[in-house]
């Protein structure tokens, strides 16, 4: 757990137990400092979303260029590539789907979910509806992306960066190196903002950790518990996918699949990190019976750009910020969330993990209609259920590995001499 985790953490705890305190007591000032709060902390937060539009945009240009780059050359990689597409969609699509499930049979806790709606009081007022299908359709496509996004239309922009990405890659590559650096550049300034925010994060959450305190008490702790197992138990949902790729895709014996993912999953509980991880997983897909050509191209890409967990663990927040605001979601509104947090997971590749938690979350609520409020003290509580995101990821890793070792082969090879 980095000093920064911590700091918004004690933040969190910090601005809980002050406001809690206050509403115990209600003092005559209360309403005077929980309003100053209230407005400081939502600063601090509109200082964060004004990177993410510009963020977001370059990240996606760029990204999506050097994916199209690897799809050309074909081969294993091209294969790989479009193999982490196919799966993080349907690992996603199944949150979209699971999720509201387990929410309405086992539902947040009432009194505490009601104060933290009270505590944003009005955020979700000014929601729209879902338009018809033909107008949803119609709005994917902005046939003005400067007023797209002025008014914050994330979906539209991601089509646009889309588009624009795979124009650019089809330049030649005088225009296309200037290009790509002018937007390694701007993502790379935003970044540098976020930073700063981010530095300033235990502030920002504590005076929204406040208000919510002064709202709900000691109420809010349970529903942030609530909140880290339905998000863990989303992540693990997701990781289960790299279990059924090695043992249906590569053809690995359960037995020996487990032993040798029994020292990843150990590791990956400590570390919190995949790239920690590489080492062992390379070992692992050894030991299955991985090729060296195949776990020596395809393992570094899954590393770099298949977090398998992170769009169904982000659509997951998504949903439960729905769920305490009592905002229905719609099938129309679930599948844009569907396709950005996907997107937006392939765009965020080297983000660090403090920051990626609202270059991710941010867009995704965007695009869903969803109040952000709630988003930092989410925060501060992600180190919870980071441990089941990398445990996910590292499963994740290792299984397509071991199915891309079947492709054009009858099944897994004998295991390399040691």
């Amino acid at each position: 757990m980095n000093s920064l985790t911590i700091r918004i953490l004690a933040g969190l705890l910090l601005g809980l137990a002050l406001g809690a305190t206050l509403g115990a007591v209600h003092p005559a000032f209360q309403a005077q400092l929980v309003g100053y709060a209230g407005a400081l902390g939502g600063v601090w937060l509109d200082a964060l979303r004004m990177t993410i539009i510009p963020l977001v945009f370059s990240l996606l240009v760029v990204g999506v260029a050097q994916a199209a780059g690897t799809v050309q050359t074909g081969g294993l990689a091209a294969r790989a590539l479009i193999t982490f597409a196919v799966v993080l969609l349907t690992a996603t699509t199944l949150t979209a789907i699971v999720a509201p499930a387990l929410l309405n049979a086992w539902p947040a806790p009432a009194a505490a979910a009601e104060g933290l709606r009270r505590a944003a009081q009005g955020a979700a007022a000014g929601i729209p509806p879902v338009p018809p299908l033909g107008d949803w359709l119609k709005s994917f496509v902005p046939s003005n992306p400067i007023k797209a996004a002025a008014d914050g239309a994330i979906a539209s922009i991601c089509v646009f960066a889309l588009t624009f990405g795979l124009a650019a890659s089809r330049l030649n590559e005088t225009r296309r190196a200037h290009l790509f650096e002018l937007f390694d550049a701007v993502q790379a300034t935003m970044m540098v903002i976020v930073g700063w925010v981010l530095a300033i994060a235990p502030i920002g959450v504590f005076f929204l950790a406040l208000v919510v305190g002064a709202q709900t008490g000691f109420g809010a702790v349970g529903v942030l518990g609530h909140y880290v197992i339905i998000v863990s138990l989303m992540c693990l949902m997701a990781g289960a996918f790299g279990l059924v790729m090695a043992v249906v895709g590569g053809r690995v014996p359960i037995g020996r699949l487990i032993t040798a993912l029994i020292p990843v999953e150990a590791m990956a509980v400590s570390t919190q990190s995949s790239l920690a991880c590489l080492p062992v997983m390379l070992e692992a897909t050894q030991q299955i019976g991985v090729s060296p050509r195949v776990r020596g191209v395809v393992m570094p890409m899954a590393v770099a750009v298949f977090r398998l967990t992170s769009p169904p663990g982000n659509l997951a927040v998504a949903i439960y910020v729905a769920h305490i605001y009592g905002i229905h979601l719609d099938p129309g509104r679930l599948a844009i969330g569907v396709v950005v947090a996907s997107l937006v997971s392939l765009a965020t590749v080297g983000v660090a993990s403090s920051v990626t938690f609202f270059t991710t979350l941010v867009p995704i609520s965007m695009a869903m209609g969803l109040p952000m409020d709630l988003l930092p003290l989410l925060l501060a509580v992600e180190t919870l259920p980071d441990f089941s995101r990398t445990v996910g990821n590292v499963t994740a890793h290792v299984g397509v590995t071991a199915w891309a070792n079947r492709w054009g082969k009858g099944g897994v090879a004998d295991a390399d001499p040691a």
